[in-house]
């Protein structure tokens, strides 16, 4: 018996020896801790959109004359229709048509659909209230997040409490809620994704590497129903507000800075100061939605309080929620900021604020406060309290035969109208990756001193590493580094090589989720067993930087399922999303972030390791970092020739879903990085 279990002891260690080093022989910084942290990482995503912001405080602080505020409303009013890819230029017919009515008491509803774009129908409701045709005031009401969009019970309550106030009231589906749905499956009756946040997620992501934003066609939708309100005659032109909630309170922000023609603007749950929504997101409100974050919003110093700031001199309030996870102190300074820029200028009566003791919600206290300020703009009387409103089911206010515009009207998607529109925008020539790379929010990386941890450990501008000893494993050995940079971020960083021969070439093995790993021994065997070295690190974000925490979202129910790995990844709701769309915000996407990684190993390779050239090997989906690595790092050259499975192109030409989200880059189809 003894003899028996000596064999097999020797046995299963011979077959680990053959497996490679244990697993403390790829460990640099161990295991992250569990659970929501605040991870260097996020914490340098926050410190640069902190310091963008300090300069957006600066540049406002110095506005003295309205003159000088008007000027600079017209460079932000430019720069935010350039983050989101402009608007379109022609205002094509509506083709507006009535499919039915819903008489009410003292009101009616009229369920009304209208094309914003040749094509692209809008399902809306509009409430009118009872008696002759006269010019009434009317209220833009645009949907937050529900699945069923208008026919939601909380919006059907807002528009009916406003149409007892005397305003007509148009309420229209965001698309991919309500009847809008662009992912929509007949037979199981319901969308891919769900039709809160998980069909934005990926319209959204879509359009940003078309060049636009998800906001882009939102706004257009918002701007074409009012086109159609001014078509009624029961509106007075002159008295156009806007509200909404949520998504909604986004859509009423944007919609009410750009078009001038609305006169009072009242958004609700939507507005902070981004670098606070930057910090809780991942662990108040996980669920991506891309039109929330247009690329270089923070960077071009802009944020919430410059876009409110478009309102000028229009009057504006804004109501929030004390217990909301869109950070209400952000709300606070957003006020404040705007409060002293109107009363800078004699117009202090025109801005107001409301906030109410709860969540997530536009609250009947916070209603009252902002109806009155509408009621105030628009010369009705004052109203006591709020309306009683029968709601109806979601079959009941059906504007198509089965609710759904793709299965019961002809038209075009919006990823169409997505593709198409990038490709009758004119071409702008060839892209500059490198140049792109280099730009504002660049580290400058290739001028930072490279030197002993010991003498500049937590030095920004400085690469700082250090030596923690290696493993041999079957004539193998792993070196580890720890490789620190900018004040609080570390690259995790092993080479690995043979005994004896010389070594051909270095290899910079590329992964997504992180450096070799006792799973990937085998294919870096292969490498070193044909005489090269390699060279192998974590990303930040990625293996021993990542956070180990799983994101819950009551929209995406699948991330509770799915493994720690999986839910970090998805580009819908995960981690590694949220802080993609932190990149985004702030001018420096994740790739960006994972190519400065990249540059300042192969710093550390040439200046420590005296490695004169490095071949980039990719593995798994890494082919497109690859490429950008060959595009951005000096003396690095591509092993094997050609790469690619994924290419942001080919990625919008054939409409794709999803793809890892650490590619999401702004206008990503200009770029072709495959080609010399």
């Amino acid at each position: 018996m003894k003899t028996t279990m000596l064999v097999a002891f020797l046995a299963l260690a011979g077959a680990a020896a053959a497996d490679g080093p244990p697993a403390d022989a790829f460990r640099v910084l161990g295991e992250p801790p569990e659970g929501a942290r605040i991870t260097p990482f996020l914490q340098h995503q926050l410190d640069r959109a902190w310091r963008q912001d300090d300069a957006r405080l600066a540049a406002f602080a110095g506005l003295r004359t309205e003159a000088e505020l008007l000027a600079k409303q017209k460079a932000m009013r430019a720069a935010l229709l350039e983050l989101i890819g402009g608007l379109p230029q022609t205002r094509t017919p509506l083709n507006a048509r009535i499919t039915g009515t819903v008489p009410m008491s003292g009101y009616r509803i009229e369920k009304v659909i209208f094309e914003s774009q040749p094509g692209l129908h809008v399902t809306a409701l509009l409430y009118v209230p009872e008696g002759p045709v006269s010019k009434r005031p009317a209220v833009l009401l645009p949907c937050g997040h529900a699945p069923d969009g208008k026919s939601f019970k909380n919006y059907q309550e807002i528009a009916g409490q406003l149409v007892a106030r005397g305003y007509v009231v148009l309420s229209w589906d965001p698309v991919g809620q309500g009847e809008r749905s662009q992912y929509w499956d007949p037979a199981a009756r319901k969308s891919r994704y769900n039709l809160v946040c998980g069909e934005h997620a990926v319209l959204g992501n879509l359009a940003c590497l078309a060049g636009t934003s998800l906001s882009r066609y939102e706004i257009w939708d918002g701007m074409r129903a009012l086109d159609y309100l001014l078509t009624r005659p029961e509106v007075d032109a002159a008295r156009i507000s806007i509200t909404g909630t949520s998504g909604g309170g986004l859509q009423s922000a944007w919609i009410g800075a750009l078009d001038e023609r609305i006169g009072v603007v009242a958004p609700s749950c939507y507005v902070t100061a981004l670098p606070m929504r930057m910090a809780n997101r991942i662990f108040e409100d996980p669920d991506t939605d891309p039109e929330q974050d247009p690329s270089g919003l923070v960077a071009a110093g802009i944020d919430h309080p410059g876009l409110l700031a478009l309102v000028y001199p229009r009057p504006l309030v804004i109501a929030s929620a004390i217990k909301d996870f869109v950070p209400i102190e952000g709300a606070r300074r957003t006020y404040r900021e705007l409060s002293t820029l109107y009363g800078r200028f004699g117009k202090a009566d025109r801005v107001g604020f409301t906030q109410g003791y709860h969540g997530h919600a536009y609250s009947p206290e916070n209603r009252l406060a902002a109806f009155a300020f509408l009621d105030r703009w628009n010369g009705l009387p004052v109203h006591e309290g709020l309306a009683t409103v029968a709601l109806l089911d979601a079959e009941t206010l059906r504007c198509t035969p089965t609710g759904q515009v793709r299965v019961d009207l002809p038209g075009r998607s919006l990823p169409e109208l997505i593709r198409d529109d990038a490709r009758s925008r004119p071409r702008r020539g060839a892209r500059d990756f490198k140049a792109l790379y280099d730009g504002a929010e660049s580290a400058r990386v290739a001028s930072w001193p490279v030197v002993a941890e010991s003498a500049e450990r937590g030095s920004r501008g400085v690469i700082a590493w250090k030596a923690l000893g290696p493993t041999v494993s079957d004539g193998i050995h792993v070196e580890r580094y720890r490789v620190g940079h900018s004040g609080n971020l570390t690259i995790p960083v092993l080479r690995i090589y043979g005994d004896g021969a010389a070594h051909t070439t270095t290899i910079l093995d590329l992964a997504l989720d992180g450096k070799v790993g006792p799973d990937t021994w085998r294919e870096i065997v292969k490498l070193v067993e044909a005489g090269h070295d390699v060279l192998s690190f974590d990303t930040r974000g990625a293996g021993e930087t990542r956070m180990r925490y799983k994101a819950e979202s009551i929209d995406d129910p699948t991330l509770v399922t799915a493994g720690e790995a999986e839910a970090y990844a998805n580009p819908l709701s995960g981690v590694l999303a949220n802080q993609a769309y932190n990149g985004l915000l702030s001018g420096r996407p994740q790739l960006f972030e994972m190519l400065e990684d990249a540059e300042i190993v192969a710093r550390f390779a040439r200046e420590v390791l005296h490695v004169k050239a490095l071949q980039v090997a990719p593995r798994g989906d890494a082919a497109l970092f690859a490429d950008a690595v060959v595009a951005v790092v000096p003396d690095t050259t591509l092993r094997g020739g050609g790469s690619g499975a994924f290419r942001w192109s080919e990625a919008l030409a054939t409409l794709r879903e999803a793809w890892p989200v650490q590619y999401l880059f702004q206008d990503g189809a200009a770029f072709d990085l495959s080609k010399p």
